[in-house]
C-alpha cells in the first residue's frame, strides 16, 4: 500500500535534533535576509543609479610600487604650473579659472534633498591680461614699490614650493558598518595621472571582493586646470548579487552638466562629481592648507546622477587615528545638516591627513547611530614611480 504524501504534520515528525537544525536554518536564512536588506539599503544610500549604457571611460593601468611614508605636508603652492599634455593628447573643453572656495554662511545641509535649484556659475577669477597693463603702470610710476614687491616674491618662493601633481596613488580601507547586524567588506580609492589628464576610481565591495553581495565602481575622468580638476565624465556601475549590473553617468561641458535621466544643470567651473570631490578637497587643502582648520568650511560644487548640490563641509576637529602607519593626526570635515533632518538622510565625514599628502584616511557614510558604512585605511598608501621629464 503506497504511503500518503504527508501522514502529519512536519513538526510531530521531526526529533529534536532536526528541530534544532531545522531552527539553526531558518535562523541563517534571515540572517541573510537582514544582509540583503542592507544592501539594498547601501545600494540606494551610495547615490541614485538607472539602468543607463555600458561604460564609455576605459581606465588607465599603472603599477603601484612604493609606499608612502608620513611626512611634513609640503609648504603651500602659490601658482600652479600649467601640466605637461598627455601622451596621446586629448582635447578638454576650456575651463574658466575658479576662485578660491568661499566660506558660506550656516545653510542646511543639502545632501538629502531629491531636487535643488541648478547652481549658478561661480564668479571666475580676473584674467591675466586685464591685470597686466595695471600693473606696469604701478611699476614704472612707483619704482621703490615694485623693488618692495619683487623683493616679497623672492621671500614668498623661499617659503612656498611650486605646487606639483603627485604621481598616481592608491589607498585601500577595510568596510564595517550595520543595518540591523553587521556588514563588513573593503573599499578601494585610486588617483591615476598622465600629464594634463586624470582619472579617479572609487570601488566600494560589500562581501568578500572576488564575490560580493553589493559592488559599486565608480570613475571620473577628466583634465588638470588651474583651479583643480575638471571633470568630463564621471560613470558608476552598481552590481547586485543575481541581478544585471546598474550604470549611471554625468557628462560635463563648460558651464554645464548633464545628467544621468538627459537633463542640464547650470554649474560653476568648480564643480566636481562623486568621485572626484575627494582628489579636488586634497588639491584644496594641499595649495591653501589654511582653508583645513578648525572652525573654517569649505564649499564643493557636486554634480550627481540624478541632482545638483552644494555641498558644505565644516572642518570640526582635529583628531589622531590609530592607522597601519602609525597615529595619524587628521582634521575631521562633516557635512552641515538641517536643524529638522528628513527621514532617511546621509551624512559623509572625512577624516584628512596632512601628513600623508592630504589624503582621506577614513570615510564614514550614517544615516543615523545604528545604520552607517565605515571605510578606514587598511594599509600605507601605494604611489607609482615619479614621472619622467619628456
Amino acid at each position: 500500500m503506497d504511503r500518503p504524501l504527508i501522514e502529519r504534520p512536519v513538526g510531530l515528525v521531526l526529533s529534536p535534533r532536526h528541530g534544532r537544525r531545522t531552527a539553526w536554518a531558518t535562523l541563517a536564512v534571515a540572517v541573510l535576509l537582514l544582509h540583503g536588506l542592507g544592501v539594498v539599503w547601501l545600494q540606494e544610500a551610495l547615490g541614485g543609479w538607472g539602468s543607463g549604457s555600458s561604460p564609455v571611460v576605459r581606465r588607465m593601468d599603472v603599477a603601484f610600487v612604493q609606499p608612502l611614508a608620513p611626512a611634513a605636508p609640503p609648504a603651500a603652492a602659490r601658482e600652479p604650473p600649467a601640466p605637461r599634455p598627455s601622451r596621446p593628447a586629448r582635447a578638454a573643453g576650456p575651463a574658466e579659472p575658479a576662485s578660491a572656495p568661499k566660506l558660506a554662511e550656516p545653510v542646511p545641509d543639502p545632501v538629502p534633498e531629491p531636487a535643488l535649484a541648478p547652481l549658478a556659475p561661480a564668479a571666475t577669477a580676473a584674467a591675466p591680461e586685464a591685470t597686466a597693463a595695471p600693473v606696469a603702470e604701478l611699476a614704472q610710476a612707483s619704482a621703490p614699490a615694485a623693488a618692495a614687491t619683487a623683493a616679497a616674491n623672492a621671500a614668498s618662493a623661499t617659503t612656498a614650493a611650486a605646487f606639483e601633481w603627485p604621481p598616481s596613488t592608491r589607498l585601500t580601507y577595510t568596510l564595517a558598518g550595520n543595518y540591523r547586524g553587521e556588514v563588513q567588506g573593503s573599499g578601494r580609492v585610486q588617483w591615476v595621472r598622465d600629464g594634463s589628464r586624470y582619472q579617479v576610481h572609487l570601488d566600494v565591495f560589500i562581501g568578500p571582493e572576488f564575490a560580493p553581495l553589493m559592488s559599486r565602481r565608480m570613475t571620473s575622468d577628466g583634465e588638470l586646470g588651474p583651479g583643480g580638476l575638471v571633470p568630463q565624465r564621471y560613470e558608476e556601475t552598481t552590481k547586485v548579487a543575481f541581478q544585471s549590473p546598474r550604470r549611471a553617468s554625468v557628462q560635463f561641458t563648460p558651464g554645464m552638466a548633464t545628467l544621468a535621466n538627459g537633463s542640464t544643470r547650470d554649474v560653476p567651473a568648480t564643480v566636481q562629481d562623486t568621485a572626484s570631490q575627494f582628489v579636488q578637497l586634497t588639491w584644496l587643502f594641499t595649495t591653501q592648507p589654511e582653508l583645513l582648520a578648525v572652525g573654517r568650511t569649505v564649499e564643493v560644487p557636486l554634480a550627481l546622477p540624478r541632482r545638483t548640490d552644494r555641498w558644505l563641509y565644516d572642518v570640526i576637529a582635529q583628531e589622531r587615528l590609530a592607522t597601519p602607519v602609525g597615529d595619524v593626526d587628521t582634521f575631521h570635515l562633516k557635512p552641515r545638516r538641517a536643524e529638522q533632518r528628513p527621514r532617511g538622510e546621509l551624512s559623509a565625514e572625512v577624516w584628512f591627513a596632512p601628513t600623508l599628502q592630504y589624503l582621506p584616511v577614513r570615510i564614514r557614510i550614517q544615516q543615523d547611530a545604528d545604520t552607517y558604512v565605515d571605510l578606514m585605511m587598511d594599509a600605507a598608501p601605494l604611489q607609482a614611480a615619479p614621472e619622467r621629464p619628456r
